[in-house]
């Protein structure tokens, strides 16, 4: 039993007298929600992404990779981090040209920290989905996409597929089960890192990447008509 288990265990056994009734959260999200289709939250989405200085490319599972090589073309950029075994990871390996090199994070940090805080220029990881209402998108770090892949490089990639993007965080709660099996690490990203001194002068890149690229990729139907 992890300590998390036994928190959460020493939590629940706590008895309350007169416990207080909870909130009914579904009847309220059933009245507030938006009911949108896929464009529309796909929109919504875009517009908060690209009001902080979010790169966004529309994308489809043929060309995504040769997208973001052409992006890191323009860009400059030497060094891509990938996954140590993911399948995108491996799709953009074999398409790289001998001017991008691939590295994989494929060993424990100490052995290479160095080579990733000043030796990578930008890196690859896949969203879990993504939060139209507030612009967010979902990452879920794993020994294959560790959260230094989002945290450290100066440009982060992000490659998200449209049909995980859902209206607002309850829908992502509960279409995925999140009450049965809350990940470790769930992360929100809303843009590249800022931050602003006391004058409110913005600064990117002071606390992560200083750049985000998103990769939309788009469902392979899409462009026979949008689904809901």
């Amino acid at each position: 039993m992890s300590a998390r288990d036994r928190i959460f265990g020493r939590l629940r056994a706590v008895t309350i007298a007169n416990p207080p009734p909870l909130p009914d959260v579904a009847a309220w999200y059933a009245t507030h929600s938006l009911q949108e289709e896929r464009l529309q939250r796909t929109q919504r989405l875009r517009a908060a992404l690209e009001a902080v200085k979010t790169e966004i490319h529309d994308v489809s599972d043929a060309n995504w990779a040769d997208v973001l090589l052409q992006v890191a073309a323009d860009k400059g950029l030497r060094h891509v981090l990938v996954g140590s075994d993911t399948s995108h990871g491996n799709a953009l390996a074999a398409k790289a040209p001998d001017s991008v090199k691939i590295v994989r994070y494929d060993q424990a940090i100490e052995a290479w920290q160095d080579q990733l805080f000043d030796g990578i220029d930008a890196s690859l990881t896949l969203a879990r989905g993504a939060v139209a209402q507030t612009g967010s998108l979902i990452l879920w770090p794993t020994p294959s996409e560790p959260r230094l892949m989002s945290l450290v490089p100066s440009l982060h990639f992000v490659l998200l597929d449209v049909d995980t993007i859902q209206a607002d965080f309850y829908s992502v709660m509960t279409s995925e089960g999140w009450a049965t099996g809350m990940p470790t690490n769930a992360l929100l990203v809303c843009g590249p890192s800022k931050t602003a001194d006391i004058q409110q002068t913005l600064a990117y890149g002071a606390h992560g990447p200083r750049e985000l690229v998103v990769l939309l990729r788009q469902a392979p139907l899409q462009q026979q008509g949008d689904a809901a």
